[in-house]
């Protein structure tokens, strides 16, 4: 029988994080700020929840499925397409940012190995924060958007050697120097062979079995769940955290063709754990503990808030970018980490250090997320003051703007089912020299179709924006599934793109009318080829505005 206890508890929770995303969302602050605040609410402050055993182990699954997620953006190809600015700035900044927080610590009077957690706490950026603020912004992909994402991906892979090194401390009472050098050493050999396993995964065995489920995006998340917990697994019996396994077979999975469409089935889950996860670091906080390190945590978040971009400033504008893009990538990255709580948290199972350091993490983390989200939002604006002050002058920056790529997807059509229709629909498309993006769940039917291709489901809005739905001047569906062709009329009526759909049986028509569908393309009695045909015979790719149907 499920423990009722348990079963209370977590709905008190969920409840708690429901409405204070709520409180975010009017206040424009990220969820992870209010989700601690929800912690504090219904534990410390009221009393009216205690950490069980059960949430524990809820959270410690958020946290696995967090760094795979991560792990799952970690493509090789991107890694090598972020260049010498990423490389330099993100490990530059480590080195800095953990010398100079040390160096605080120590002062503050801290010991050496809670210094070393309050180090390493501030040393990492919410690459979550940060690309959600980012992307509300629509500047995921400008020039600084892509210098700090780039920045992110190295700091998550030093992320992975933090938590290797303190899987291989051990506990608090196991710190001697031989069982400390012994377990350091097993604990890296053990994560580089699982890295080894994973990679060459990737390469030879995770192919083909995940073409196969591809087809089906059910079978696909639920393989790729399959493969995050059988590398967590192996990484246990390795002696290292299971964070590591779920971080590693996120990175496997991230060189397979379906990694876009692994995280947007991934990503609703994982939302879940990470809401418990943060409502539980609340709780766990001791407001007693917390409230005797204010000033640590003022002189802290001060050092975050203003160091950091300090540090990020001077490397950026060295490496030759202009002083706009160095001060907007530096904003980026003035806020603690999720994974510098999750550092935390482990340290505090091992027993390395008390509840007071993680109270103390936590206070930073609620301060610099909540203030730098707002410097973020306003990065312009704040840019134009400091500038204006001429506090920016000593950087020596050069003042010219970057030239910008602009987006090449654009006046592009957009084809979505590759059934025989779809697919031939694609290839005059291709042949009468337009630019076409072919859509589809099953990545065999996108193989040797002209143009580009995406795979995934339009039911995901994420997918209509990565293949510029806003900026196409045609959509067109061969589908034969009502809700789906009825959702895809609606989404382009709101971004004021015309469509023109399948209508494959007489009872989809009037409907499809309702809403809006300026072309629709009537199959019962033609053949593909003469319904492909008709698509322009009658001008709906030429004359988008009229009415016309393709009956």
């Amino acid at each position: 029988m499920v423990d009722q206890t348990f079963l209370q508890g977590l709905g008190i929770i969920v409840v708690a994080a429901a409405v204070f995303a709520l409180i975010a969302r009017v206040a424009r602050v990220p969820t992870i700020v209010t989700y601690i605040i929800a912690g504090l609410v219904v534990g410390p402050l009221t009393g009216i929840l205690e950490m069980t055993y059960s949430i524990e182990v809820i959270a410690e699954v958020g946290i696995a499925l967090l760094l795979f997620l991560v792990g799952l953006e970690l493509s090789l190809d991107k890694i090598r397409d972020v260049g010498k600015v990423a490389v330099a700035a993100g490990i530059g900044q480590v080195v800095f940012t953990a010398a100079g927080g040390y160096g605080i610590a120590l002062l503050l009077g801290f010991t050496v190995m809670e210094s070393v957690f309050i180090a390493t706490a501030l040393t990492f950026s919410s690459t979550v924060v940060v690309v959600k603020l980012l992307d509300q912004k629509g500047e995921l992909e400008s020039l600084y958007g892509r210098i700090a994402v780039g920045i992110f991906l190295v700091q998550d892979l030093v992320v992975i050697v933090a938590l290797t090194f303190l899987s291989g401390l051990g506990t608090g009472a196991e710190m001697e120097m031989g069982g400390v050098a012994s377990g350091l050493g097993l604990a890296f050999l053990g994560m580089g062979l699982l890295l080894a396993l994973s990679l060459l995964a990737s390469r030879w065995l995770l192919p083909r079995p995940f073409a196969w489920a591809a087809r089906s995006g059910e079978t696909l998340f639920i393989w790729s769940l399959c493969w995050c917990f059988i590398l967590v697994l192996g990484a246990e019996m390795m002696g290292l955290s299971l964070e590591i396994g779920a971080f590693l077979a996120g990175i496997s999975l991230a060189q397979l063709p379906y990694n876009h469409e692994l995280r947007r089935r991934v990503h609703p889950l994982m939302n879940f754990f990470i809401a418990v996860f943060f409502v539980s670091l609340g709780i766990q906080m001791e407001l007693g503990a917390a409230m005797t390190q204010l000033g640590p945590a003022v002189v802290l978040s001060l050092f975050v808030l203003i160091g950091n971009p300090l540090i990020f400033m001077v490397i950026i504008s060295r490496l030759g970018y202009g002083e706009r893009t160095s001060f907007l990538t530096s904003v980026t990255v003035a806020q603690i980490s999720e994974f510098s709580f999750i550092f935390a948290a482990m340290g505090l199972a091992a027993g390395l250090i008390d509840e007071a350091i993680l109270s103390l993490i936590a206070l930073v983390g609620l301060v610099t997320i909540a203030a730098s989200s707002y410097m973020i939002l306003h990065n312009h604006g704040l840019y134009a003051l400091v500038r204006g002050w001429g506090i920016l002058r000593p950087f020596r920056a050069s003042a010219e703007e970057e030239v910008e790529e602009e987006d090449e997807l654009r006046g592009h059509v957009i084809v979505v089912g590759m059934n025989a229709l779809g697919r031939e629909i694609v290839r005059r498309l291709h042949d009468r020299g337009e630019t076409v993006m072919a859509v589809d769940t099953d990545p065999g039917k996108l193989v040797d179709l002209p143009g580009l291709t995406a795979l995934g489901n339009v039911e995901y809005m994420s997918l209509l924006e990565e293949v510029g739905l806003p900026r196409a001047k045609l959509l067109v569906s061969a589908l034969q599934i009502e809700d789906t062709n009825n959702l895809l009329a609606y989404r382009c009526r709101e971004a004021g793109v015309p469509s023109s759909i399948h209508a494959f049986d007489q009872s989809v028509i009037q409907e499809l009318r309702d809403i809006g569908v300026g072309h629709l393309m009537i199959s019962k009695n033609d053949g593909i080829k003469r319904l492909a045909a008709k698509l322009w015979s009658s001008g709906a790719l030429d004359r988008v505005e009229d009415e016309e149907e393709l009956a």
